[in-house]
C-alpha cells in the first residue's frame, strides 16, 4: 500500500507537488485503512492528505545538507537492479 512513500528529500530536480501529494495519499491511506474512504469520510480524508502534503513539502523545502543531490534516474537503475536481484534470488527453487 505504501509504493509511493519514497525518500524525496535531496533530489535534482526537486520532488514535485505530485509526488508529495502521492506519498501523502499513501501515508493517510495506510493510517487510517482506507484505500477509498466512505462518503461520510471524504472531506476528513481529503482534508488530512492536504494538510499532510503542505506538512511535507514544508519539511522537503527546509532541510539542508552538504551531500551532492541525487539523480533520480540513478536512483530509480539502482532500484531496478536492487529489486531485480531480490525477487529473482525469492523465486529460484532451493
Amino acid at each position: 500500500m505504501c509504493r509511493n512513500i519514497k525518500p524525496l528529500f535531496n533530489f535534482e530536480p526537486p520532488a514535485t507537488n505530485d509526488e508529495i501529494r502521492a506519498s501523502a495519499l499513501q501515508f493517510v491511506r495506510k493510517i487510517s485503512g482506507f484505500t477509498k474512504p466512505s462518503q461520510a469520510n471524504t472531506e476528513i480524508f481529503e482534508q488530512a492528505v492536504d494538510d499532510v502534503t503542505a506538512i511535507a513539502r514544508q519539511l522537503v523545502d527546509s532541510l539542508t545538507t552538504t551531500a551532492a543531490p541525487k539523480n533520480r534516474q540513478e536512483e530509480a537503475a539502482r532500484a531496478k537492479e536492487r529489486g531485480l536481484k531480490r525477487f529473482s534470488a525469492e523465486r529460484r527453487p532451493a
